[in-house]
């Protein structure tokens, strides 16, 4: 099984058949990786948009493009002394003419604050620069989450953009 790792996380990109799973049963999904059971706590609106992601774009297009499968699924991120997941995060496919490729990302609510996403995020952001056809890394969050944008900042993410209360973020490669 592929994943990539930082000091106190793993990062787990889910298969098709993964994916799968998890739509039928996220404890299934769980098992199959050989996770502990998490308790999971997110806010309702994340809930829909993850299910959305799921049926309509991690789904098929894990099905589509097998061989490239990590941009275009859900990362689980796993927290390596509990073995379980406290997060996720993925691409929003592959890098595009620009040679950016975007990342989202989400930290279980009872999850929060303990820097969990700015490590994963400097891992995953790391693991995209690595890659010939990646010269940025782009994050899309809201203007008042500032919780979100101290974890950019912490990165090395640089404002470049701000429409409708959405920011834009940077991190180019070195």
């Amino acid at each position: 099984m592929f994943y990539i790792e930082s000091t106190r996380l793993k990062l787990i990109p889910l298969t098709h058949q993964l994916l799968q799973q998890y739509h039928t049963s996220r404890p299934q999904m769980e098992a199959a990786l050989g996770l502990n059971h998490s308790e999971i706590k997110i806010d309702p609106l994340y809930v829909t948009e993850i299910e959305d992601a799921l049926v309509n774009f991690w789904l098929p297009k894990t099905l589509q493009f097998p061989e490239s499968y990590q941009w275009f699924t859900s990362w689980e991120i796993v927290l390596k002394s509990d073995n379980i997941s406290v997060g996720g995060m993925g691409f929003n496919g592959l890098p595009n003419e620009n040679r950016e490729a975007e990342i989202g990302y989400m930290i279980h609510e009872n999850q929060q604050g303990k820097g969990y996403a700015t490590e994963a995020l400097q891992v995953m952001s790391q693991w995209a620069l690595a890659h010939e056809n990646v010269e940025n890394v782009i994050v899309h969050t809201y203007s008042d989450n500032l919780p979100s944008r101290r974890i950019l900042e912490k990165n090395g993410f640089t404002l470049i953009g701000d429409a409708d209360r959405i920011l834009t973020y940077k991190l180019c490669k070195s």
